[in-house]
């Protein structure tokens, strides 16, 4: 059984990541799985305000194996690439540095399908976060094959952010690339994001 380095309370926070968009509340942001460039894929982010927060435009390419996370003004926020090996892939998420996209080392965090995998069936990613001090922490991703559906748990089983088909004021439920995403406080939001991407990637959602 793989060793957890459990971080302060067990949570990602703004020690723990870089420049981390962190919140001290429980935050809750609407995600259009569509980028807003001719509505191409991609996926859009907006916070409590309506303001659009993160973004991702893929243009014409759907399943990319280079993706960018962004935030409204276009600064890459995360790198994520997908790596090939036989028949398997995994995920890799690199924080940027802010100034150049290209300019990255170590990932951050590295995704991988569980084995266990069946269409139509509930399935958990392992996903390994990464320190300098060469420590590491790992969460899930649980959600079901062919569903947007979306919960990231700790290596306690404690949520961090979970995300579900958003429904209107009237209780009506919206099409399933509208999505409610709610992050639990003092996670980053950033990385969230990043992994609702990876998640989104392997259910060629964007």
């Amino acid at each position: 059984m793989a060793k957890v380095h459990p971080l302060a309370s067990n949570i990602i926070d703004s020690s723990s990541t870089p420049s981390a968009s962190c919140s001290s509340k429980r935050e809750t942001l609407t995600v259009w799985m569509k980028s807003l460039v001719m509505q191409g894929n991609g996926c859009t982010a907006y916070n409590e305000n309506g303001q659009i927060v993160y973004r991702i435009d893929n243009y014409d390419q759907k399943n990319s194996d280079e993706v960018y996370l962004m935030d409204l003004k276009g600064k890459v926020l995360f790198t994520i690439l997908r790596k090939k090996m036989w028949v398997f892939s995994h995920w890799e998420g690199y924080k940027s540095n802010g100034l150049d996209s290209n300019n990255i080392d170590k990932p951050l965090f590295q995704v991988r399908k569980n084995c266990r995998v069946h269409l139509g069936k509930d399935f958990s990613c392992k996903v390994t976060l990464k320190y300098n001090n060469n420590q590491a922490s790992y969460y899930r991703l649980e959600g079901s094959a062919g569903k947007s559906a979306l919960r990231i748990v700790d290596g306690q089983g404690r949520l961090l952010a979970e995300a579900k088909r958003k429904q209107s004021s009237s209780g009506v439920v919206l099409g399933d690339d509208v999505l409610t995403l709610v992050v639990e406080a003092r996670v980053d939001h950033s990385l969230v994001m990043a992994l609702l991407t990876v998640y989104g990637l392997m259910q060629r959602k964007m």
